[in-house]
């Protein structure tokens, strides 16, 4: 890979190109429309924070996982 896409700096990856910005906030545009969901689903505040975190935990481990694949060794 010539340009990668992420940057690491300890355990957090920062976007260095376009595409790394593009799956950023597809993330956090993911994230936000699963949050909403649930909360339209949930009876309380707790149900909707344990269903949200797991949900969550999952979307960062993909990004994370294109992140590390993509970044520079």
């Amino acid at each position: 890979m010539k340009f990668p896409w992420f940057k690491r700096i300890g355990i957090l990856f920062i976007p260095r190109s376009i595409i790394g910005w593009i799956l950023l906030a597809a993330a956090i545009v993911y994230a936000v429309s699963v949050f909403i969901d649930i909360d339209s689903r949930s009876h309380s505040v707790s149900d909707t924070l344990m269903n949200f975190v797991f949900n969550l935990v999952i979307i960062s481990v993909v990004y994370s996982l294109i992140a590390y694949l993509t970044s520079r060794k």
